[in-house]
C-alpha cells in the first residue's frame, strides 16, 4: 500500500521527519515526568523488586509476547481508539488493586492490549500487521526503550522489516525485545510502590504506557513509510540528524 503514495519532496522530507524525531523527544507525557520527578530514579529502584518477581517477571514477558502475537491480530482490524485505552486502564486497576502479585498477573493483558495498539498504527501508516515483517516489526517496538527509561528511542535499524518470523526467528526476537519490556514493565512495577505516588493509579500509569508504545509505533511505521518512498539510508540518516542534540558552537 504505501508504495503506491507519492513521494515528498527534500524538504518536506526532511521536515516530516524532523517533526517525528520532535516527537520522539516528548514521548513521555505528564505522568511519567510526575513519576520521575517524584519516584527518584526508578530504573535504580529495580533491586527493590525480589530476585524472585525479577525473574519471574522476565519470564511472563517473554510468554505474554509470544501469546500477544498470536492473539492480536484476533477481532479483525478495526481502529484503535478509545476501547483500547479503556481496556488499558482497566487491566492497570485490576492488576495495581493487588499489589506485586496481580500487577505481574495482569501483564499478559496489557501487552496484548498494546500490541494491538501497535498494530493499529501499523495500518495507519499503510501497511498489513499481518505480514511476516510487519509482524516482527510490530514486537520490535517494544525495544524502544520505554517509559521510564533514560536510553527511549526509536530503532531506526529496522526500517525495511525483511524478518519472517517464524519459528526460531520468532523465538529469537522474543528472547531480544522481552529483557527490554520486563525492565519497563518492572519499572512500571515499582513506580506504583512509591508511597508518594499512591494518586497515580495503575490504571493512570497503563494508560500512560500505552500511549508512550503507541507513540513510538506511530513514529516507527512512519519512518518506515517514508523509508519505502525515499530508501532506508535515506531516512535513517536523516532522522540520526533530527535527533542529535544541538551543538554548542564557540563564537
Amino acid at each position: 500500500m504505501t508504495d503506491q503514495l507519492p513521494a515528498l519532496a527534500a524538504p518536506d522530507l526532511d521536515r516530516e521527519i524532523a517533526a517525528l524525531a520532535h516527537a520522539a523527544r516528548r514521548a513521555n507525557g505528564p505522568i511519567m515526568a510526575l513519576v520521575n520527578r517524584l519516584g527518584g530514579g526508578v530504573e535504580k529502584q529495580l533491586a527493590v523488586l525480589p530476585p524472585s518477581v525479577r525473574a519471574e517477571l522476565e519470564r511472563v514477558t517473554a510468554q505474554a509476547l509470544m501469546a500477544a502475537h498470536g492473539l492480536a491480530g484476533i477481532g479483525g482490524r478495526q481502529s484503535e481508539g478509545r476501547g483500547t485505552l479503556l481496556a488499558a486502564m482497566a487491566s492497570g486497576a485490576a492488576g495495581g488493586a493487588g499489589g506485586l502479585l496481580t500487577s505481574v498477573a495482569e501483564l499478559p493483558v496489557t501487552i496484548t492490549v498494546i500490541l494491538r495498539a501497535i498494530r493499529a498504527e501499523a495500518v495507519r501508516a499503510g501497511f498489513d500487521p499481518d505480514e511476516p515483517g510487519i509482524r516482527a516489526a510490530c514486537l520490535e517496538v517494544f525495544a524502544s526503550g520505554g517509559p521510564l527509561a533514560s536510553d527511549d528511542g526509536v530503532n531506526t535499524s529496522f526500517l525495511s522489516a525483511r524478518l519472517t518470523i517464524t519459528g526460531p526467528a520468532l523465538q529469537k526476537l522474543i528472547a531480544t525485545v522481552a529483557p527490554r519490556l520486563a525492565a519497563a514493565m518492572g519499572q512500571k512495577l515499582v513506580a506504583q510502590s512509591v508511597p508518594v505516588l499512591g494518586a497515580v493509579s495503575g490504571a493512570a500509569l497503563n494508560a500512560a504506557f500505552l500511549r508512550y508504545y503507541r507513540e513510538m509505533a506511530r513514529i516507527r511505521f512512519q519512518l518506515m513509510r517514508l523509508a519505502v518512498q525515499h530508501g532506508a539510508e535515506a531516512v535513517t540518516a536523516g532522522f540520526a540528524r533530527a535527533s542529535a542534540p544541538p551543538q554548542i558552537t564557540e563564537s
